[in-house]
């Protein structure tokens, strides 16, 4: 396999990632056309737009990695992949079709199975993440590289959460680690804000793709956190069917 500068192909998909987000906005704007896909889950030609754009900066950057994205059949029926790109071009399609904020755009670098670089962002929200190794995680506001120290200095314990009805095994998770607070946020925001310090954690049972976590997953960990299944073991990519099992999310204050 050709060797990935991982800084600089995440630096050179930053503007990318940018503009993107631009075109993103102004199709909403201009009206989205939807579709309900085979698994019974929405899409619009805004989430077929940012996917074209990204996978086609990727493969000039690193043309003999493949590219799994939740929209495009590429590359799915692969077997024993070690090194790929994940991509989910629209994260959050619910709130991205009803003008709601919190939806991101995601690609995460994988290498023997786990991530090494991501990058999300959340263009209605104007918040660019990215991540090409150990401490090197980062948020660009107003042009400047902000450093991601995943630390909450708060003494309370505040998660995020996917629903505001909490299930008892969430629960009991919640309580073990003390978690007094928590809120909903539905899309990969969840591993940013960790990564920030705004909040220390996030606890889901097995649900979603491979896709929907690469590029989070990447951050909070150059970020100084960490994400486990439920018995602590760290999650591995290219698994069958690219399915998720149980997930925490956990800030420096919980290691």
């Amino acid at each position: 396999m050709t060797i990935i500068n991982f800084k600089e192909t995440v630096k050179n998909l930053i503007e990318t990632f940018l503009y993107a987000g631009e075109i993103s906005l102004e199709l909403r704007k201009k009206g989205l056309k939807k579709e309900i896909k085979s698994d019974n889950t929405p899409v619009s030609n805004g989430d077929l737009e940012v996917n074209k754009l990204i996978t086609e900066k990727i493969n000039t950057l690193n043309p003999n990695i493949p590219i799994i994205s939740e929209e495009t059949s590429d590359n799915k029926n692969e077997i024993n992949l070690k090194n790929f790109w994940l991509i989910d071009p629209i994260d959050g399609t619910y709130d991205y079709i009803n003008n709601l904020d919190e939806f991101t755009i995601n690609a995460g670098l994988i290498i023997d199975k786990q991530p090494v670089a991501g990058l999300i962002y959340a263009p209605a929200k104007k918040r660019m993440f990215y991540s090409y190794g150990k401490d090197q995680a980062f948020e660009l506001k107003n042009k400047k590289e902000i450093k991601l120290e995943c630390n909450n200095n708060e003494n309370e314990i505040k998660f995020v959460t996917y629903s505001n009805k909490i299930k008892p095994e969430i629960e009991k998770i919640h309580k073990n680690l003390n978690v007094k607070k928590f809120v909903r946020m539905k899309s990969s925001l969840k591993f940013c804000v960790i990564a920030s310090g705004e909040y220390d954690g996030y606890v889901a049972e097995p649900r979603a793709c491979e896709w929907d976590i690469a590029a989070g997953h990447a951050i909070l960990k150059d970020a100084g956190g960490a994400v486990t299944d439920f018995s602590g073991k760290e999650i591995q990519y290219g698994k069958k069917d690219f399915k998720n099992p149980s997930l925490i999310l956990k800030s420096k204050k919980l290691l």
